[in-house]
């Protein structure tokens, strides 16, 4: 593995705080952009704050990304192990709590005892404090940061990892874009609770003298509004197959797309757009980010980032030797891969998504891309559902043209036939899906995942649809 060296255009986040100044903004807003000065005070003020309480675990749930980073670096410099939640919804955070003893947020939202709202305090926050706060560089590798899975897989998976596996992470995300990206702006569509958007929106522009936007862009219409050559676009599938209505206004500087598979079709619309394929990045919660691609063709190959070593194992799955994970062990992940030299690869699917009915070992991966095969179906979905005692497969898919047009000339009943006799050529009945939904769109959450507990919601009636 290659040694990495920080870049000179990276502050370390050890001692990020330590910094007297910048050029630009750390945040920026219709309504007043954040200057480094009041961030500086503000995390001064929230340490103070947070010395009073004896919690050690906080968890952080803010909207607003400058308050989220505010709250970061406050409980970095107080020593506090961090908890981010990916969801803010009460019942989520109720299955979370035994996660942390404080919370800190920036909307009304049930807390425990210990919560302190950072929009409350911001008036508060306006005065000088007695004595100014030094900060002292911090030892990184002393300072926990629990991390949640999507629950794209079932629940939500807790990932504790220490902010020099982050430091490095931004410093190796630097060294391969840090000057395409300079004096640029950071807009996104993701969230900054997950590990994708912590580094892309939060991390990496903090340490690289970049603004970065506030607030979630939420619409196709406001990607396209912000869209210029002084932005950074953060974004994943969910928002950027939805820019297919879309003309082209300005250019990104850069797009990037992380959370799942891009179709190749919103990677060109991209080019369309913006002049640009998106750096499509491939990684997990788990892993850190792994490799990275600009989608040419559907055979366009994964290429790793640069201090990653790539190994298959047995099974041709991919194994890695990451210093996003550990210098010195190799993980083995459950990514069925093609291995094209020392350098890239191709994804085939995932190993973990093999299931066994009646002792036939199923792919729900390869149902799904056999599903995407025939001409009525755009996308799909398969999971496994438990029906009058037996395991099954249910689908959920997304129509062609050329399906909604069979659709209706065949009825639904009629059309569900039409699959399983297809679907037959090349699968064993027991892994045939009896159950299908319709939908306009396959669900999917901010980071481009699709939820196993979403995907079942639309199975909680008899009648397939």
């Amino acid at each position: 593995m290659k040694p990495l060296i920080l870049p000179t255009t990276m502050i370390p986040l050890s001692q990020l705080m330590q910094q007297s100044e910048r050029q630009s903004p750390v945040s920026v807003d219709p309504s007043g952009h954040q200057s480094w000065q009041q961030f500086h005070n503000d995390v001064a003020l929230l340490c103070e704050k947070l010395n009073s309480y004896e919690q050690q675990q906080w968890a952080i749930c803010c909207e607003d990304s400058y308050f989220f980073a505010v709250a970061f670096m406050a409980l970095a410099h107080s020593k506090q192990h961090m908890v981010l939640p990916g969801n803010h919804q009460p019942a989520a955070l109720a299955e979370l709590s035994h996660h942390f003893d404080g919370l800190l947020h920036d909307n009304n939202i049930q807390c425990p005892e210990s919560c302190i709202s950072l929009k409350l305090n911001t008036i508060n926050w306006q005065s000088s404090l007695d004595i100014p706060i030094v900060f002292e560089p911090l030892t990184l590798a002393d300072i926990q940061l629990t991390l949640f899975t999507s629950g794209s897989s079932g629940k939500p998976k807790a990932i504790i990892k220490n902010l020099a596996l982050l430091n490095y992470e931004i410093a190796q995300l630097e060294m391969l874009w840090g000057q395409q990206l300079a004096q640029t702006t950071v807009v996104s569509t993701v969230s900054h609770q997950h590990i994708y958007g912590l580094l892309f929106r939060i991390l990496w522009p903090l340490c690289c003298d970049r603004s970065f936007s506030r607030f979630d862009l939420i619409y196709p219409e406001q990607v396209m509004a912000q869209a210029s050559d002084g932005c950074v676009l953060i974004s994943s599938p969910a928002l950027l197959k939805r820019l297919d209505n879309e003309d082209k206004t300005q250019d990104y500087r850069a797009i990037f797309s992380s959370g799942g598979p891009l179709p190749l079709a919103a990677a060109q619309q991209c080019q369309t757009l913006f002049s640009k394929l998106p750096f499509e990045v491939f990684g997990s919660t788990e892993t850190g980010g792994i490799a990275y691609r600009q989608q040419h063709d559907n055979s366009t190959p994964w290429q790793r980032f640069p201090v990653i070593d790539i190994a298959l194992n047995a099974e041709q799955c991919l194994k890695i030797l990451s210093p996003f994970i550990d210098q010195d062990l190799w993980y083995q992940t459950s990514d069925h891969c093609e291995q094209i030299d020392n350098d890239h690869f191709m994804l085939k699917g995932r190993t973990d998504r093999i299931i066994k009915i009646e002792e036939k070992r199923i792919s729900l991966t390869d149902v799904e891309q056999r599903l995407c095969s025939l001409p009525w179906i755009e996308e799909a979905a398969v999971l496994t559902l438990e029906q009058n005692n037996r395991l099954i497969l249910g689908a959920v898919i997304t129509l062609s043209n050329e399906g909604k047009k069979d659709v209706q000339q065949r009825g639904k009943g009629k059309f569900w036939l039409l699959l399983r006799q297809q679907l037959r050529q090349w699968i064993e009945p027991v892994g045939i899906p009896r159950s299908y939904r319709l939908v306009d769109s396959i669900p999917l959450n901010t980071q481009g995942k699709r939820l196993v507990s979403d995907l079942e919601s639309l199975f909680t009636d008899d009648a397939s649809t």
